[in-house]
Formats: structure tokens, sequence, C-alpha cells
């Protein structure tokens, strides 16, 4: 390849980049333009000023922060055993039934077993 087709190869490559960058921006204004209109028609019935709008802005970031941080402190989810419901005869491997289920199943299943077999 030579040096003056790889440059026009790549000048066509660079114009192609620039018209799907062009694209991309005219399509992205296209999206935000009804979301913009509807953030106005909601300040305009709530009355909302430009101004509280932008003191809420400088503070939601820290103030959603601190409130998750509080919130995972306070709530502690404790989750609860689930009893086996399937043990295997003979390597006495259990099973609650829920999620994936063991090779052992699996491997009993393909041999013509039942899962019924297995129950507790």
């Amino acid at each position: 390849m030579s040096r003056q087709n790889y440059a026009s190869q790549q000048a066509k490559i660079q114009k192609e980049i620039e018209r799907l960058n062009k694209q991309a921006q005219l399509l992205q204004s296209k999206q935000r333009k009804p979301v913009i209109s509807g953030i106005l028609r909601s300040m305009k019935e709530y009355g909302i000023t430009p101004d509280e709008i932008a003191a809420a802005y400088g503070k939601t970031g820290s103030k959603i922060r601190k409130i998750s941080v509080e919130k995972s402190a306070k709530v502690s989810v404790t989750k609860k055993s689930v009893a086996p419901k399937y043990r295997h005869p003979v390597t006495s491997a259990t099973w609650t039934g829920r999620g994936k289920a063991p090779l052992w199943i699996i491997e009993a299943e393909k041999n013509g077993q039942t899962r019924q077999q297995f129950l507790i």
C-alpha cells in the first residue's frame, strides 16, 4: 500500500468520523428538546425559579450521598436461611430447591431419577 493511498483512505475515514459525530450531536439535541420542554413546563406549573434549580443542583450530589449512606446504615437486611428440601442419600449434600440445581441433582435426572426421590 502506498503512502498516498494510505493518506487518502485516512482522510476519507476522518471525514466519515466527523459526519457521524455531527449526526450524533444532532440526534442528541433532538432528544433533549422534549425533555427540556417538560422540565420548563413543570417549573412553570410549580413556580420554580432557575435560581432554585441551581441551588438544588449544587446540593444534590452531596445530599443524595448523605441520604443513601444514612439509609444503608439504618436498614439492616437479615436474610432468613431456607431449610433444605432435597438430600443426596450417599453424600448427604443438601439443596433448598432454589436457584440453580446442584450437579448431583442434574446427574440423577440425566440417569432417569426424579427430584421427588431426594425429598427430605
